[in-house]
């Protein structure tokens, strides 16, 4: 089984907090969509034909783009590769977009989940975070979702600012949770250099970012969540039994994927590549039959080092054995006695050959990713 990203890389407006590439002119459209429909072609013994289970449409603001183009996207992949018969098909979407002709659009192409940008459900966070939409949009977004054929939705949230206190966020939990949403992603929010919430910060504009804010608020979310009926399947990611994302599970565990579109990563198991992040170019290149990517050699080190990075987000946690399987015996005794300073300070937890983080270890799930990095 293996995925595809498609990379839409335009949105309405900038987001203080977002680094993503983008561009807020949608004078290329046509012609990145043709750009990204040539690349699917070129590209189409990338996986070496494996069924494709997951195709995720991120951005950028892919429920910006008429739906006739993102139509003819899914028409390429569907002429070109391998699709298990429920693959998931998945669009990002701004709740300011979501409207009834244009969700039955998404379903008649082909999508069957969306996920929803709404961060926040007051109008003074979406207003910290220069979105365009406002708190009555998220809902109707939500109530249109749910009365839709798409029913299959995340909402996004985030946390950790200022304007933020813990009864606000709360509200904001209590709210999801009474919509009943299938899937909630909540990411706590981060200084990202280049950004305009880096710069307010950075100039006084806005308050500092506090961990502890952000820590206190992760806790919140997870013992709210879980104690309603959620799986805390990643340290992001919640889910009602069953309703996991599948795109999601995927990348956390290392499935094999194809990125298309300027900026998009690729990663086969044996190499990583990237695209151009430059929308133009990206399109001249794949107009000409140009290289457009840089590409990299994964060492045996490099393998482990991303196995830890990803696995150790879940809930599933890393199997031992692997490491048994790939280290050297120096590395892997090494390895183990790190392993046991981190069970000692109750930031692991190991179950015959699973290895998890603890609650505590999730604060800090960063921090120990590196402890266990091969140098």
């Amino acid at each position: 089984m293996a995925g595809i990203y498609i990379h839409i890389p335009f949105c309405s407006q900038a987001c203080h907090y977002c680094d993503f590439h983008f561009s807020t002119s949608l004078k290329n459209k046509q012609r990145i969509i043709n750009a990204i429909n040539k690349e699917l072609i070129m590209q189409k013994h990338y996986l070496k034909s494996q069924l494709i289970q997951t195709i995720y449409f991120g951005g950028g603001t892919p429920s910006i783009i008429d739906s006739r183009s993102l139509a003819l996207i899914i028409e390429t992949i569907q002429n070109n590769y391998k699709l298990t018969q429920n693959a998931e098909i998945t669009i990002e979407a701004n709740p300011e977009d979501v409207g009834q002709e244009k969700v039955l659009s998404w379903s008649k192409a082909g999508f069957n989940r969306v996920s929803l940008g709404v961060q926040s459900f007051r109008n003074q966070d979406l207003k910290y975070m220069n979105r365009i939409h406002n708190s009555e949009q998220a809902i109707q977004a939500i109530s249109l979702l749910q009365s839709s054929e798409i029913n299959n939705f995340n909402v996004d949230l985030i946390y950790g600012y200022p304007e933020l206190d813990n009864i606000a966020w709360k509200k904001n939990l209590d709210k999801v949770i009474a919509f009943d949403i299938p899937h909630i992603s909540c990411y706590c929010i981060t200084i990202e250099p280049k950004t305009p919430l880096y710069y307010f910060i950075k100039k006084g504009k806005y308050a500092k970012l506090n961990s502890e804010q952000g820590n206190s608020q992760f806790l919140i979310a997870r013992e709210k969540l879980m104690s309603s009926g959620y799986e805390h399947y990643e340290i992001s990611n919640f889910s009602k039994p069953g309703r996991a994302s599948l795109h999601n599970n995927n990348y956390w565990n290392k499935t094999h994927y194809l990125g298309v579109g300027p900026s998009a990563h690729s990663f086969n198991g044996i190499s990583r590549q990237w695209n151009i992040n430059n929308n133009s170019l990206y399109c001249e290149k794949i107009e000409h039959n140009d290289c457009y990517y840089e590409i990299e050699t994964l060492t045996t080190r490099d393998k482990i080092n991303e196995y830890i990075m990803t696995q150790i987000r879940t809930s599933i946690g890393m199997d031992e054995k692997y490491f048994k399987q790939n280290m050297d015996d120096i590395s892997f005794n090494n390895f183990k006695i790190e392993l046991s300073k981190l069970e000692a300070q109750k930031l692991l937890k190991i179950n015959g050959s699973s290895i998890m983080l603890t609650e505590s270890g999730m604060l800090i799930s960063d921090s120990i990713s590196k402890n266990l990095f091969l140098i």
